[in-house]
């Protein structure tokens, strides 16, 4: 689905040399996109492990690598010249962190000590990092500014907030500038790139595999959440308005390390979720209620406000159907997503 631009903001000085970490996945494909439309040198760092090569825009350098490997990754800040990087590479599964939490504190949390290694000894001051709402944990206000208690319910959140606290030393004492952009639930599609995850996990795709008849069923996991209506509440952001902020934030790095929510700041609940996926595809799929998920909280919404007032950032794409029917487009186009390749 192509989506209007409503407004012209200013993002960073174009011709940036940039290096994305991650730039072969969902959300990082997405900001290669749209930072070599704006008139950056991208260079992609990923080891597919989850990324797909079909996701790679043609326009980036591909390098294959892992992001602990400091010597590759310093090789290729000099090759290229790199002013800045963009650390989208990590595991996101939540559940998955709760049955092998070492799999993410080694992947999330130790790895990418190779890549801030790599910046120091090669002089990349710069570093956008793809951060969570999940290092709040369960919320104890209705929406979750950026000063909030930073107490995760899950392993996922735990590795994410390792690597925040990692930043803050390596700009304190290297003067590395970064920015945690604590994500929300990123979703939609943009530009004929959208979410495949293998296996997938998150709520929009699944209910649209469901209506494709790709899956069997769409599944509801807990019903007695304290909610309107007992579901899980979480704030959906279109993932080109996700890509916007990282544009937007490359330019502020120059003054000061920050850290910014990501979210629309409106919650909806798996029911409304599904219900909304019904409508927009017409079809009536089958749903089935099951338990809890270990480490799910109850309600995740943002306030970003402090982006809306410091950088001019506000979602142009707010509504869940149109960030439904975009994913559905890309889903009914793409109905067997990029394809597998496992290396």
């Amino acid at each position: 689905m192509r989506l209007p631009r409503t407004r012209r903001l200013v993002y960073h000085p174009v011709c940036m040399k940039i290096l994305i970490t991650g730039g072969a996945g969902y959300i990082g494909s997405v900001v290669t996109e749209m930072c070599i439309d704006t008139g950056d040198d991208v260079v992609i760092f990923d080891d597919f492990s989850t990324g797909h090569r079909e996701a790679v825009d043609p326009r980036a350098r591909l390098v294959a690598g892992d992001v602990g490997d400091a010597e590759l990754l310093a090789a290729t800040f000099r090759s290229h010249r790199t002013e800045a990087v963009i650390h989208m590479a990590g595991f996101i599964e939540a559940g998955e962190s709760m049955r092998n939490p070492g799999k993410y504190f080694l992947n999330n949390s130790c790895r990418p000590l190779g890549l801030l290694e790599a910046m120091r000894q090669e002089g990349v001051r710069k570093i956008l990092f793809s951060s969570t709402a999940a290092v709040y944990g369960n919320p104890v206000t209705d929406l979750i500014k950026e000063d909030h208690p930073q107490n995760p319910a899950n392993a996922y959140g735990e590795s994410k907030l390792l690597f925040e606290k990692q930043l803050d030393w390596y700009d304190a004492i290297f003067g590395i500038r970064h920015a945690a952009l604590r994500y929300f639930n990123a979703a939609g599609a943009y530009g004929g790139r959208g979410e495949d995850h293998r296996p997938e996990s998150h709520l929009i795709p699944l209910v649209l595999q469901a209506a494709l008849g790709r899956r069997e069923c769409a599944e509801i996991y807990g019903t007695d959440y304290p909610t309107p209506d007992g579901t899980c509440i979480r704030d959906y952001i279109h993932v080109r308005d996700l890509a916007q902020a990282h544009l937007l934030a490359l330019g502020r790095l120059e003054e000061e390390s920050f850290h910014f929510n990501l979210g629309n700041g409106l919650g909806y609940s798996v029911r409304q979720v599904i219900e909304t996926a019904r409508e927009v595809t017409g079809i009536d799929f089958e749903v089935r209620e099951t338990g809890r998920r270990a480490g799910d909280p109850a309600v995740l919404v943002a306030s970003s406000e402090r982006i809306s007032e410091e950088l001019g950032w506000r979602p142009e794409h707010p509504g869940l159907e149109e960030i439904v029917a975009s994913a559905w487009e890309w889903h009914r186009t793409y109905p067997d997503g990029y394809g597998w390749r496992s290396g």
